[in-house]
């Protein structure tokens, strides 16, 4: 993989064009002062050569994705370990990493299925800007 990523990042690709997942962007960002998430879009060449390594889809994924420590996490998984990873009170969030992963999923899902009808798409991916760009993968 690219040489701009830290050893220590850890990479978040999300939908691009949906308006929610870009606002997952901008809520992590500035609650990860250190720096420790990355960012690229799952539409992009960084997110799809990401989730080839990883042995996972490149076309029509419908997940927030996290790659951390040589490994991948997808939906609720990649959810819950963010919240943790910002520590604080999304730590709360810890626990419900005991929920069955298909439990959990099923509500990640139902989200998923209707993010671009309660919150809109994109035409094209978010172009990040400011303090932001600099943490977003090319």
């Amino acid at each position: 993989m690219d040489g701009d990523i830290p050893e220590d990042a850890a990479v978040i690709l999300f939908d691009g064009v949906c308006n929610l997942c870009s606002g997952f962007v901008q809520f992590v960002h500035p609650r990860d002062p250190e720096g420790k998430y990355r960012f690229a879009s799952l539409q992009s060449d960084v997110g799809r050569e990401l989730l080839a390594e990883h042995g996972l889809p490149t076309d029509e994924i419908e997940s927030i994705v996290l790659i951390e420590d040589g490994e991948s996490y997808v939906k609720s998984a990649a959810v819950i370990r963010i919240a943790a990873g910002l520590g604080g009170r999304y730590r709360l969030l810890s626990p419900f990493r005991h929920v069955p992963a298909p439990v959990r999923d099923r509500v990640y899902d139902f989200v998923a299925e209707h993010r671009y009808q309660w919150f809109g798409k994109k035409d094209r991916c978010m172009i990040p800007s400011g303090d932001v760009k600099s943490r977003f993968i090319e």
